[in-house]
């Protein structure tokens, strides 16, 4: 089977890299966003997929703009391919490209369809504290994730997963669930099944502001925001900005899915639960683990945080470089 392979990070390269090691498939080319200047030096820095390809020494096709770049329309279109397989490449395909392979156009997208349709359906389902997601391949059409659906594979998520284990976790399922996909595809074993609209739901790219925490908020909506927005969300402390980047809502209803070393923590709550403090204060250390916070509801354990311009570190090591005290607040986030 002769493919063209969409995609641009990290996420993508497992499902290319399965598809190059399988006897049954021949990649004929990469499609990728152009390389992007970073913030270190300001350098070109070429895509995960670019990079992965080029060890295999791939043609690599990376125009601004895909549907308008009548250069690459022509190579693609020559290449007569079987399918071409998108996985998170981050632009839309014009009509005329979905047209182009015999077999169509076929979607590796992280999520349960149709539920989170659009760009971040990871960071979202963590975010709305789902308890399960997984990977869908389907058949695209025109519309934002809205194609027939081919196959799925359900991936639980633990309390504790942030959107970079989960993403690790679904871009292997990915891999997976997209070569028996393409098989069954071919051997007519798949009959594609219509989305119901009415289920949908979406999940647009994340905005600055949905970075900022609110103290006043629950302990599981902070933890669900933190991990699903990781490694990005920001409180103040000390009039300086602070990344919060795992933690732990420390409560009954969350006991047995904590580990043992935090869940023996929580046993010691009823005692922290009688003190009367505002969201965001500090109103435990626990030796050797971290600072424990006020919230609008609940009590949150800071796992590990980030100061502006240093390295991630532990909460006990930040509780002891900044010698943290009980009854010190932490601000909102910007």
């Amino acid at each position: 089977m002769k493919i063209v392979f969409f995609g641009t990070p990290e996420f993508s390269v497992p499902t290319l890299e399965k598809l190059l090691n399988h006897p049954e498939f021949e990649v004929l080319g990469v499609v990728t966003q152009p390389d992007k200047r970073r913030e270190r030096g300001n350098k070109l820095t070429p895509s995960a997929v670019k990079t992965f390809a080029t060890k295999y020494n791939l043609p690599i096709w990376q125009p601004e703009r895909v549907k308008k770049d009548t250069e690459t329309l022509t190579q693609l279109q020559q290449l007569d391919a079987d399918v071409f397989v998108v996985v998170a490449y981050g632009q839309i395909l014009s009509r005329k490209i979905l047209k182009m392979p015999k077999l169509g156009c076929i979607n590796v997208h992280g999520s349960i369809l149709p539920k989170y349709r659009g760009a971040a359906p990871i960071q979202w389902c963590l975010y709305n504290g789902e308890k399960e997601t997984g990977i869908t391949t389907m058949l695209m059409d025109a519309g934002m994730d809205t194609g027939d659906m081919l196959l799925k594979a359900i991936t639980p998520i633990g309390l504790l997963d942030d959107a970079q284990v989960l993403a690790d976790a679904l871009a292997a399922a990915g891999a997976n669930l997209l070569v028996e996909t393409l098989l069954k595809l071919e051997g007519q074993e798949i009959v594609p099944i219509p989305q119901d609209n009415a289920e949908a739901t979406y999940a647009p790219l994340i905005q600055k502001q949905d970075y900022g925490l609110d103290w006043s908020k629950s302990a599981i909506q902070l933890h669900n925001q933190i991990r699903g927005f990781y490694p990005n969300c920001t409180a103040s402390f000390r009039n300086q900005s602070l990344k919060i980047t795992a933690t732990a809502p420390l409560g009954a209803a969350y006991i047995h899915e904590l580990p043992p070393k935090l869940s023996e923590i929580v046993h010691k709550l009823p005692d922290l639960s009688t003190i009367s403090s505002q969201p965001g204060e500090v109103v435990s250390i626990i030796k050797g683990i971290g600072a424990i916070a006020q919230t609008g509801e609940g009590l949150l354990l800071l796992r590990e945080v980030q100061l502006a311009g240093k390295r991630p570190q532990s909460g006990w090591d930040f509780v002891n470089g900044s010698r943290l005290t009980v009854g010190e607040v932490f601000g909102n986030g910007n």
